[in-house]
C-alpha cells in the first residue's frame, strides 16, 4: 500500500503557460542566435554576457541591501571559461576558485581578490597562493593543511590571510569537508601557534538550495559556537564566508525520470512516466535568499564581532551565461533525429533527468512535439531531449538548448568528437530573419 501511494504522488508539474513565456523570450532573439550560427557553424556554447552581467548585478543589489558589509565572490568551477571570469570581475566581483589550475586563471584576470578554498590542497598550490598573498586568502579545511600552510609561508617568509571552512554534515558525505564546529575552539589555539598565518574568517557552504532554510539552521548553530568561543578568538574574525548554493529563480526542472515516483517505477522495472510531462521545484528569489540569510545572521551572531559577510555564487550567476546551439545532420523518422553535437558538451547524461526545452530556432513554434533529440557520439545515452518547440524538425534546421551555463562547461568531455567553440552572441537589433536555408547543414 505504501508503494501504491509512493507511485500515486505527484511531484509539481511546470506551469504551460510559464514554459511557453521562457521559450518565447528565446524565439524572440532567435535571428541573434541564427546569426551566430551563420558566422561560426555549429555545435557552439554561446556566452551571453549580457546575461550574465545582469545577473550579477541583481546578485550584488539584493545582498548589499540587507548587509552593511558584503563580497561577492563568483564560484569559478561553475562555469571555468575565463570571458566569464572577465566579465565578472569588471561587474566588481572577486573569484573563488578550488585548484591551483583555477587559481592561475584568476591571477590572470583584474580580480583584486580571490578566495582559494577546496579540501587537498598540494604544497604547489599553497605556494602560488602564498605568492600571491595580497590577492589571495587561503580558506583552510583541516588541522593538517593549518601546518602545511605555515611551513609553506615560512619557507616564502610571508604571511598569509586565511579563513577555515566548517563542516555542515558531519555524518554524510560533506564531512569531507571542513572542520566540525566542536573543534573551532581548538583549531584557533593552534592556529596562534602559526605565525606566518592570519586566521581572520570562517567559511560554510551548503549546495543546492531551492531556498534559504539550511542557511538559517546552520547560522543558528554558528551563532551558538561563536557565543562559546574565547572573546578574542571571536573578534579576530573579519570575515564570515557563507558560500553559495542558492538555485536561480528559474527553479529547477525535471524529466519524469527524475521525480521521486519515476524513479521509483524504474526500480519496480516500470516506465519512469510521460516524457512529455514536465516536473518543477520552485525556487524563491535571491531577495529573498538575502533576506532571511541577513536577518539570522543578525539576530544569531554575537554583537560583539565585526566583519564582512563573504558569498560564493557560481550557479546563480552563470547559469544563463551560455547557452549550446546544434544542427541536425539526420533525419531517421519522424520523431527521431540527430544532431551535430553531442553531450560530452555537457559531461554527463544530464537531460535524461533534467528538463530543457529545445527550441527549432528554424521552424520556431509555442506548440511542443514528441521527438528523440539525440546526439552524434556512439553511445545511446547521449540524448538532449525527449520533444521538441517547432513546427516540423528537418535536416539543416537550428536546435537551441538554453540556459547551459552552469556546470556543463566546466564538466565538459574530450569523448569521440571535437567539442564545440565558444563564441559570444552576436547581437542583431534589426533586420530581416535569416532563413535556414541560407546556411549549409553542419558547416
Amino acid at each position: 500500500m505504501k508503494i501504491a501511494g509512493l507511485l500515486k504522488r505527484q511531484t509539481p508539474q511546470l506551469d504551460s503557460g510559464e514554459l511557453r513565456s521562457f521559450v518565447s523570450s528565446f524565439i524572440d532573439r532567435r535571428q541573434s542566435f541564427l546569426e551566430t550560427v551563420l558566422k561560426h557553424g555549429s555545435p557552439l556554447y554561446v556566452l551571453d554576457e549580457a546575461a550574465l552581467l545582469n545577473r550579477a548585478r541583481q546578485f550584488k543589489t539584493a545582498f548589499a541591501s540587507v548587509l552593511s558589509s558584503v563580497k561577492v565572490f563568483y564560484a569559478v568551477k561553475s562555469n571555468s571559461h575565463p570571458a566569464v571570469a572577465r566579465a565578472v570581475v569588471r561587474a566588481g566581483c572577486g573569484l573563488d576558485v578550488s585548484s591551483g589550475l583555477e587559481l592561475g586563471a584568476a591571477l590572470e584576470t583584474d580580480a583584486e581578490e580571490i578566495i582559494f578554498s577546496g579540501p587537498g590542497k598540494m604544497d604547489s598550490e599553497l605556494h602560488l597562493a602564498v605568492q600571491n598573498n595580497q590577492r589571495v586568502t587561503v580558506l583552510m579545511d583541516s588541522f593538517g593543511e593549518l601546518q602545511k600552510l605555515e611551513k609553506v609561508a615560512v619557507g616564502q617568509g610571508k604571511s598569509i590571510r586565511a579563513g577555515v571552512r566548517l563542516t555542515t554534515d558531519e555524518s554524510g558525505i560533506w564531512r569531507k569537508f571542513g572542520i566540525p564546529l566542536s573543534q573551532l575552539s581548538r583549531f584557533f589555539a593552534e592556529a596562534d601557534k602559526c605565525r606566518h598565518v592570519e586566521l581572520s574568517g570562517l567559511q560554510f557552504h551548503l549546495s543546492w538550495n531551492l531556498n534559504p532554510d539550511k542557511y538559517v539552521v546552520f547560522i543558528v548553530s554558528l551563532g551558538s559556537a561563536l557565543r562559546g568561543l574565547e572573546r578574542s578568538y571571536r573578534q579576530a574574525i573579519k570575515f564570515l564566508d557563507i558560500g553559495g548554493g542558492y538555485w536561480p529563480p528559474q527553479g529547477e526542472w525535471l524529466q519524469a525520470a527524475a521525480t521521486p515516483e519515476g524513479v521509483l517505477r524504474q526500480t519496480l522495472l516500470q516506465t519512469s512516466g510521460n516524457t512529455s510531462d514536465h516536473y518543477k521545484y520552485a525556487s524563491v528569489t535571491i531577495d529573498d535568499f538575502a533576506n532571511h540569510i541577513a536577518q539570522a545572521l543578525k539576530k544569531q551572531i554575537p554583537d560583539d564581532m565585526s566583519y564582512t559577510v563573504y558569498t560564493e555564487p557560481g550557479r546563480w550567476l552563470s547559469n544563463e551565461a551560455m547557452h549550446i546551439l546544434l544542427t541536425v545532420v539526420d533525419r531517421k523518422a519522424a520523431d527521431v533525429i540527430i544532431t551535430d553535437g553531442g553531450t560530452h558538451a555537457v559531461g554527463w547524461e544530464r537531460f535524461e533527468s533534467d528538463y530543457f526545452p529545445i527550441i527549432n530556432l528554424s521552424r520556431p513554434s509555442l506548440s511542443e512535439k514528441e521527438c528523440l533529440i539525440a546526439g552524434s557520439l556512439c553511445t545511446p545515452h547521449d540524448i538532449w531531449g525527449y520533444t521538441c518547440f517547432g513546427d516540423d524538425v528537418q535536416v539543416g534546421d537550428v536546435l537551441l538548448v538554453p540556459n547551459q551555463g552552469a556546470y556543463t562547461y566546466s564538466l565538459r568531455q574530450n569523448f569521440i568528437k571535437p567539442l564545440p567553440e565558444v563564441v559570444e552572441l552576436v547581437n542583431v537589433e534589426s533586420g530581416v530573419l535569416l532563413p535556414s536555408a541560407t546556411r549549409k547543414p553542419g558547416s
